[in-house]
């Protein structure tokens, strides 16, 4: 008898456990690196072990307007979303497209990291900041160090109708009422160019081609890491951030996997993971890789704002700068 009760005490236990536990398939969508997504996905499906994981993996664009066409067809597939950007999220929150998970863990993030209605949430931190040259004239510390007249005709930068990254922090140094378009008018008045992604700033500015350069934070740093004569740092005014946000479609056929896939990349392990493939943790406590900055201030960014005003501000860039 002892036993049976004690049988029913532990299935009484188990319980709860077995009923979040999730299963079945899962549909997932993702611009991650080709390797990163494999590392992802195997993690996912080693801690929870009932669900099958099919992925399709391709830059943020294609992957848009892959799901778009679905959405036309009325048949969209996947069941959770991992791409570049919150800009996108918010368009597709705006539409419809996106299911609230008001349960998701996530007390140990900035409240601007993830969508207050709780449809979209951060997973890491790729932040733009400066990249110099060690044969700089000076160490920048500020934005505005990039007007000075010894900076003149060195800097460099990626384009906003190029990069998302560029395009993100677009928005955000021009919301920031210290800096703003006129901002980017003095980078232009003192010579500054455009490439048209990070890859190309990173190699103008580690040939020496160019001394100074807005840049995305792993390339400088794991190259300076390898021996490249370049240093990378976090302006006073603060850094912008892609930072790879994760949302289940409101048209999800398994939102229960979803939830726990959300879980997973919100969780200690999951954000382990992403320092274990080199990019900086959203998660407060979490250290970072080796050679990155152990803390970042963000510069704020209204997504909504951005995504009505992207096709206006990218204009005035190209006017700015030229296509």
């Amino acid at each position: 008898m002892k036993r049976i009760v004690c049988l029913i005490s532990l299935f009484a236990l188990l319980l709860p456990a077995m009923a979040n536990a999730a299963s079945g398939k899962l549909v997932l969508y993702t611009s991650q690196l080709e390797q990163d997504a494999q590392q992802t996905v195997e993690a996912f499906r080693k801690a929870n072990p009932g669900v099958k994981v099919e992925w399709t993996r391709t830059g943020t664009t294609a992957l848009m307007n892959k799901l778009r066409a679905e959405f036309e067809a009325g048949a969209p597939k996947p069941d959770v979303i991992l791409i570049a950007d919150m800009i996108t999220m918010e368009g597709l929150k705006r539409e419809g497209r996106l299911m609230a998970y008001e349960k998701a863990p996530v007390n140990d993030y900035a409240p601007g990291l993830y969508d207050k209605d709780r449809t979209y949430f951060s997973t890491k931190l790729i932040c733009t900041g400066i990249i110099y040259n060690d044969k700089a004239p000076f160490k920048p510390t500020s934005i505005k160090d990039l007007f000075r007249p010894r900076a003149k005709g060195l800097v460099i930068m990626p384009s906003p109708l190029y990069s998302g990254a560029a395009a993100v922090h677009m928005h955000t140094l021009i919301q920031n009422p210290k800096l703003g378009w006129a901002a980017y008018e003095a980078l232009a008045e003192n010579g500054a160019v455009n490439s048209k992604g990070n890859g190309g700033t990173f190699k103008a500015v580690a040939s020496g081609e160019k001394l100074f350069g807005f840049c995305i934070d792993f390339l400088p740093i794991r190259n300076k890491l390898k021996g490249s004569p370049v240093s990378f740092i976090i302006p006073k005014e603060g850094a912008s951030a892609v930072t790879e946000p994760v949302a289940i479609l409101s048209t999800a056929r398994n939102p229960e996997a979803a939830k726990r896939f959300v879980d997973f990349l919100l969780s200690r392990q999951g954000q382990e993971l992403a320092v274990k493939q080199g990019f900086m943790p959203a998660m407060k406590g979490v250290t970072p890789p080796k050679g990155f900055p152990a803390n970042v201030t963000l510069m704020p960014l209204n997504t909504g704002e951005a995504l009505v005003k992207d096709k206006q501000n990218k204009k005035k860039f190209a006017e700015i700068f030229g296509g």
